[in-house]
């Protein structure tokens, strides 16, 4: 999962190099704190998705606190990839 990750936060750009100023298309890896995050956030979404299907299944009600917490989870992961990739 960590290379995955790492491969969709690796930000390509372009930048110039030389006397000439030709464009060279250069990679930069996320740091190490992002990938820990970004793993974090999305076993925090599969913990969560698994106790709303449970509470479902065993209570037969919705739980909106877990509901909620898994929104603003999906949120999270959402905004550190496209903001990563901007």
């Amino acid at each position: 999962m960590k290379q995955w990750i790492t491969k969709a936060l690796t930000k390509t750009v372009w930048t110039k190099h030389g006397k000439r100023r030709e464009l060279k298309l250069s990679q930069e890896p996320p740091s190490e704190r992002l990938i820990i995050i970004t793993e974090f956030s999305i076993a925090a979404i599969a913990a969560l998705t698994v106790i709303e299907v449970v509470h479902v299944i065993i209570l037969r009600s919705w739980n909106a606190e877990v509901f909620s917490a898994l929104s603003g989870l999906i949120g999270t992961v959402t905004g550190i990839i496209i903001g990563r990739k901007v």
